[in-house]
């Protein structure tokens, strides 16, 4: 990143776009040192072309600068290819001049373009690039075969640990069968360095890429290495489902994608293509956790998972999953008595199966031993997350249905949305559901902000068809990843930079009476590891601890208050009920766990105020 008075170097900790200086960076490459020394030279010197265009801290057009290093065989002298990454608008004729000012004084330039930065995006390379002066693209050894370099193509830092992987992947491809043999699909493939090395062993490869600068490149590789691979530019979810109505074969599916890791929608694409194994290589170890997850529940878990040091002295680890094809676990369990299960959902898991998703939260539940006739009471949106409730038998439908829907029974919800709300509100607005217009409230209360946003305690009065997204939506602060009802270039960010490639919406607490025991039962299902991960990187771990502190991200358990004192019900607890009711620990219950025979209180009711909102 290019910064005011000619600094060029990396973004430090914690946001800010805090731009912090890597003039004498001990791991890059000297060919690259040199160049990117002189450019800072050039931006520094007011009278040359570079310091005449001006930096982005000044309104100028220079935001990054791009420096690929270019090695053909082994023990060559390494060449670079230099790209300017600038602002739309800018003015060519200065970044020529500064193009033919490099490869005159840097003899290790054998290239020069310019990027225009797309000004809505968080990525810093845009999607359109200029050629201004050499060669337009070189052959590379990286990894088991060359392939062909070209301006802001995407490249493995260390090339031994490149080689390394690739000996990695070839190993576990080779206990597949004979590599001549094998169909690969090789995604977010990139200019093809995964795709030509298996080529040249006789596999059958499709490589699918969307930067079309880089399929053009493994394309021409291919041609001139004289070898066969099949490419398509084309964003990856909707290159599988053609895949999928085609109904291709593959033995082996390589996944190679940025930071921001595999989306949902490709995720269940890649396992409905049915590969014996999933090759995921990722460069992200929270993305690479959260679509593991995802995977396991889709029918494939990690068989080995191998980290590799790509950049010496920082904390960027590349590492290697092999997956395989494995049964699909059954799900967590918060709550179970006589009657009814409370299962913790995943985000994109349906609720109920169909015709098109036959693995879903229902089918999972019925894997478990006696639960073949569980059926579904509560659902949450698909990207959602948290409680939902199951009764065992078909005859307890009726019953529990009137339970959870009753005016005693609620649900909450913690979400972050775009901007900041008020400290605590009501939403009153009508619904529309088809034909139909329905009566809705929705509460909040505003528990934090983070980098910006509100982490908000949401309850809905009723439950209609995404009436907390529509309710956020209508006040001005829609659910952080909502693809439906929010804020696009908001969403886009936060997938781009933080991982968040769901709704921010958890369901985290149910309450209702109990149908046969008439007690009110308080069950919690604490915050996803991926939403605390987003919480974490976009305002550090001060956030997670306030909410903790605050009881405000579930506990994972059930507790229960006693029934109310009637003619079927004594009052259910030695306690004094008299007084202002206490909510038990149902965990922790006998002597062995409270340590004095009592149990433990873990939830007092909040003052009046409090209760107006929840």
């Amino acid at each position: 990143m290019v910064g005011a008075e000619g600094a060029i170097g990396l973004y430090a900790r914690g946001g800010g776009h805090q731009l912090v200086d890597i003039e004498h960076c001990q791991v890059l490459a000297p060919a690259i040192v040199n160049v990117v020394d002189y450019i800072r030279a050039m931006l520094r010197d007011q009278a040359s072309a570079l310091g005449k265009l001006g930096v982005q801290e000044q309104d100028g057009a220079i935001r990054a600068i791009d420096v690929r290093e270019v090695i053909d065989e082994v023990g060559a002298p390494p060449k670079l290819l230099v790209t300017l990454v600038v602002s739309r608008d800018v003015d060519l004729e200065p970044c020529k001049r500064a193009a033919e000012a490099l490869v005159s004084h840097v003899p290790e330039v054998a290239g020069v373009s310019v990027n225009f930065h797309d000004g809505q995006s968080p990525q810093v390379l845009g999607n359109k690039s200029t050629h201004l002066l050499g060669a337009t693209s070189l052959f590379d050894l990286l990894g088991r075969t060359k392939h062909l370099a070209t301006f802001g193509s995407f490249a493995q830092a260390h090339r031994g640990q490149a080689l390394a992987i690739h000996n990695a992947v070839f190993e576990h491809l080779k206990q597949l069968g004979r590599l001549s043999e094998l169909r690969v699909l090789d995604l977010y493939g990139g200019s093809g360095a995964f795709a030509l090395a298996l080529a040249a062993e006789g596999a059958t490869v499709k490589l699918i890429e969307s930067f079309a600068p880089a399929v053009e490149q493994a394309r021409l590789a291919a041609t001139k290495l004289k070898l066969t691979i099949s490419t398509e530019c084309a964003d990856t979810a909707d290159a599988l489902k053609l895949a999928i109505a085609r109904n291709e074969k593959h033995d082996a599916i390589i996944v190679n994608p940025p930071r921001r890791g595999v989306s949902p929608f490709a995720r269940e694409a890649i396992a409905q293509l049915s590969p014996q194994s999933i090759i995921y290589v990722s460069c992200n170890p929270d993305t690479l956790a959260r679509d593991l997850d995802h995977f396991t529940r889709l029918g494939y878990a990690a068989a080995s998972i191998k980290p590799f040091d790509m950049i010496p002295l920082t904390e960027e680890v590349e590492t290697l999953a092999i997956l395989r094809k494995a049964q699909v676990p059954p799900p967590r369990t918060i709550h179970e008595d006589e009657d009814i299960l409370v299962i913790e959902k995943a985000a994109y898991e349906p609720a109920v199966g169909s015709a098109s998703t036959p693995l879903s939260l229902t089918s999972r539940v019925r894997s478990i031993p006696g639960m073949s006739e569980a059926i579904c009471v509560t659902r949450v949106d698909l990207a959602t997350s948290g409680l939902v409730v199951f009764v065992k038998r078909p005859d307890l439908l009726d019953a529990w249905t009137k339970a959870l829907d009753s005016e005693s029974a609620r649900r909450i919800y913690i979400a972050v949305v775009r901007g900041i709300t008020p400290q605590k509100g009501a939403i009153t607005r009508e619904l529309r559901d088809g034909s139909r217009v329905h009566a809705a409230r929705t509460r909040y209360r505003r528990l934090a902000v983070s980098s910006g946003h509100s982490v908000l305690r949401v309850i809905p009065e009723q439950e209609r068809q995404h009436q907390l997204r529509r309710h956020l939506a209508a006040v001005g602060h829609t659910v952080l990843g909502d693809e439906r009802y929010g804020h696009a270039p908001t969403n886009r960010y936060f997938e781009e930079k933080n991982g968040l490639d769901r709704l921010f919406l958890h369901c985290v607490r149910v309450e209702f009476e109990h149908v046969r025991r008439g007690q009110k039962l308080i069950v919690e299902a604490p915050l996803p590891g991926e939403l605390r991960g987003v919480l974490e990187r976009t305002s550090g771990a001060g956030t997670l601890k306030f909410l903790e502190s605050k009881n405000a991200l579930g506990h994972g358990g059930s507790s229960s208050l006693p029934p109310t004192p009637d003619e079927l019900h004594d009052r259910g607890s030695a306690l004094d009920v008299s007084a202002t009711p206490t909510i038990i620990d149902s965990r922790r219950s006998s002597p062995e766990a409270a340590g004095d025979g009592r149990a433990s209180v873990i939830y007092t009711p909040p003052d009046a105020d409090d209760k107006k909102v929840d």
